[in-house]
């Protein structure tokens, strides 16, 4: 291309001449290439001289910066005229707007070489400005797309975030906007599902679709290969453990179904199903209640002294102590990064949220029976021993850890 001169070669026609650097400007638009970027070097080529694209703003976006005035680049962005042609006593120069008349200018693309320009190589210029045009329109709409996805990935993880901390309420309203009818539900599902990171992107638009707006579908801020998925709808599980199936390498953990208020504990159920989950041959598994010791308590006494235990946080308004409460489940099951991560918060408020917690009990959470307690306790006032006790008997005197 670089020895080719202006004009036809021997034994060929203008015509041939005219196919030959067409069909070379096309394969610009191939999948493969697609970028302004090559397709300046390739006008710089074909033209024998320098080439530059500038953009909207005359900032140079590609090439090597040419002599154009100010005031030139300005009247081709302003469109007052479509192209401009500059001569020295060393260089031709001609520039050409890029863009439609009636629409604002994507820019402008220059040539300038040494010899003046004849009518292919001013075709070609033209031609080429076309093209850059296509592309950079098509960046602008992926970039479009781009930003717009980013922004909904961001009121998901919002809306994740408040129901963690049991605000149902903002995550209600906030759902609203974009997805209407979306948390019209007292309850849901919570999954979990892990593949490579590297294929957490394809995974996460995989389980857009499987969901198809019925559930609420992160990107878990705390493990690069994981998806939460908060499911009202029990065809959604359905159709995640389909999609799990198809995929080698990928694993579904699933909580029981709960209140929205309790989706910090659907989740930590999630977590702990994926762990079983790695281990089954289909890759996917659901929390089983039954498998934990406070199946085997008085669920009565279980409730009362869980509530002696976390009594202090009851003179705390709601939203405080829902705070507290969500914060410190997490920062007893998962480390203090991964809970500030899931949150939304730092590690450092992670870490003051769950001392205020200790001082208000007078606990140690340094010590792991304290933990596990806690723990428990915790986790009976959200629901994971929920069902209905008999008829609670008359006691006498209350009963403590170490009895039930």
């Amino acid at each position: 291309m670089a020895g080719r001169q202006d004009g036809a070669a021997p034994g060929h026609s203008a015509d041939d001449g005219h196919a030959t650097w067409a069909e070379e400007l096309l394969d610009q638009l191939r999948p493969a290439g697609r970028d302004p970027r090559r397709v300046v070097a390739w006008l710089a080529g074909a033209a024998h001289g320098t080439a530059c694209l500038l953009d909207g703003t005359g900032t140079l976006l590609a090439g090597a910066a040419l002599p154009l005035a100010d005031d030139v680049t300005a009247d081709l962005l302003a469109g007052r005229f479509a192209s401009a042609a500059l001569q020295d006593e060393t260089r031709h120069v001609r520039a050409v707007r890029v863009g439609h008349p009636q629409a604002p200018a994507a820019g402008v693309l220059a040539v300038s070489r040494a010899t003046p320009f004849d009518r292919r190589t001013a075709d070609m210029l033209t031609r080429a400005a076309a093209v850059v045009e296509l592309l950079l329109r098509a960046e602008d709409t992926t970039e479009t797309g781009r930003r717009l996805e980013q922004a909904a990935s961001a009121l998901r993880l919002a809306i994740l975030q408040l129901l963690m901390v049991e605000d149902t309420v903002s995550a209600r309203r906030v759902a609203a906007g974009l997805w209407p009818g979306l948390l019209d539900t007292d309850t849901a599902h919570v999954y979990v599902l892990e593949a490579h990171p590297d294929e957490r992107e394809r995974l996460t638009a995989e389980c857009l679709d499987a969901a198809d707006g019925q559930a609420l579908v992160v990107r878990c801020p705390a493990v690069d290969g994981h998806v939460i998925v908060i499911a009202p709808a029990e065809a959604t599980g359905r159709a995640l453990r389909t999609l799990v199936g198809a995929r080698p390498r990928t694993f579904l953990g699933g909580s029981i179904r709960h209140s929205l208020a309790r989706t910090a504990t659907a989740y930590g159920q999630a977590v702990s199903a994926l762990a079983l989950a790695r281990f089954r041959p289909d890759g996917t598994a659901v929390y089983a209640e039954r498998t934990h010791p406070e199946r085997l308590m008085d669920a009565e006494a279980l409730r009362a002294w869980a509530g002696r235990l976390l009594r202090p946080l009851d003179t705390l308004p709601h939203h405080t102590r829902a705070e507290l409460v969500a914060t410190t489940r997490l920062g007893l099951e998962f480390t203090a990064v991964s809970a500030a991560r899931i949150l939304g918060v730092s590690r450092n408020t992670v870490r003051a949220r769950v001392e205020r917690v200790e001082a208000l009990l007078g606990a140690d959470f340094s010590l792991l029976t304290v933990r596990a307690a806690t723990h428990l306790a915790l986790n009976t006032q959200a629901g994971v021993a929920p069902e209905p006790a008999r008829a609670p008997a008359a006691r006498s005197r209350q009963v403590g850890l170490d009895e039930l």
